[in-house]
């Protein structure tokens, strides 16, 4: 799982938790090699995945150490980091996970790397292949970079993002962030709002949320709707109400100016008045509606800073 879902429920409304024995279920098998996207996954696949993220929520929340044979899963095991963009909760968790799991993990810094003097992706991958890692994760600001270095190197590959097209650890732990807030996923009404045409963490989600059986609403300007919306099966919503009325599930996203690049957008006061989430407009939602941010927040634009 990576990064920290950010969630917010109204005063005094408690947090369900897993109702599963902590440490039970056998080891998940899934017929992958390599994470690179939830498109590709199964409804099986990406539920397994959230079991497992589930027994592992109740480990760490009850303060015990994963027990074996999970504390010696990656024994023995090299895990390289390898971050081209700006991480610092994504890339924390991976790191996290890997030494309770028992890993050795290398963080690269790609700042003070060889990329910085002119390398490609692809002789970064010939060399990092030389040094025999187990498990790659990887950070680019290109969509497709996970899968070109997926078919150059031995090691697994884990997407932590690639460009506008995909972050599934993001998704996953935020499905499973639903599952124990409200204890299921299907049929729940979930309002993605913000920059969809920019973000990766909405991609993952439209795929993995709807997979399960979700009903997905989009709320944006026209201007930061994705190409191919039609084939999405989402409805849009360009009115911040509407498209959050009734919704169980308010997720916010930021507006990623670095990717923007031409695309026509409202003042940052206007986009807070048209499109930012408050208390006013938040009523307009379901009674106890889960609010989620995958960070990080820009308070004031896309969410009060109240």
């Amino acid at each position: 799982m990576t990064g920290q879902s950010q969630t917010g429920a109204p005063d005094g409304a408690a947090s369900p938790k897993s109702t599963r024995k902590a440490g039970s279920g056998s080891p998940v098998s899934l017929p992958h090699r390599h994470l690179l996207g939830i498109e590709g996954l199964s409804p099986i696949d990406i539920l397994a995945l959230i079991d497992r993220g589930d027994m592992f929520a109740d480990l760490i929340q009850s303060d015990t150490a994963p027990p074996p044979p999970f504390s010696e899963t990656l024994r023995g095991r090299t895990i390289i980091n390898l971050f081209f963009e700006n991480s610092t909760r994504t890339r924390v968790s991976f790191e996290l996970a890997a030494k309770h799991l028992g890993g050795s993990v290398l963080n690269i810094n790609v700042a003070g790397s060889s990329v910085k003097k002119g390398e490609t992706l692809l002789d970064t991958a010939t060399t990092l292949n030389a040094m025999h890692p187990h498990i790659l994760v990887v950070r680019h600001n290109c969509s497709g970079a996970a899968k070109l270095l997926s078919q150059h190197v031995d090691a697994a590959v884990i997407n932590a993002g690639d460009g506008r097209h995909e972050h599934p650890t993001q998704a996953l732990l935020d499905a499973l962030t639903i599952k124990r807030r409200v204890g299921r996923i299907q049929d729940l009404k979930i309002a993605i709002c913000g920059d969809i045409a920019n973000s990766r963490v909405a991609r993952s989600n439209i795929h993995l949320l709807a997979t399960l059986g979700a009903e997905i609403r989009l709320v944006c300007p026209t201007t930061l709707l994705p190409a191919a919306i039609d084939m999405m099966g989402v409805q849009v919503f360009t009115d911040l109400e509407d498209g959050i009325r009734d919704a169980d599930i308010v997720m916010m996203l930021r507006l990623q100016t670095e990717r923007m690049e031409g695309t026509e957008t409202p003042s940052q006061r206007e986009y807070f008045n048209l499109f930012g989430l408050d208390r006013t407009k938040l009523m307009r939602a379901a009674p106890n509606a889960l609010i989620m941010h995958p960070g990080p927040m820009n308070r004031g634009v896309e969410i009060d800073s109240a």
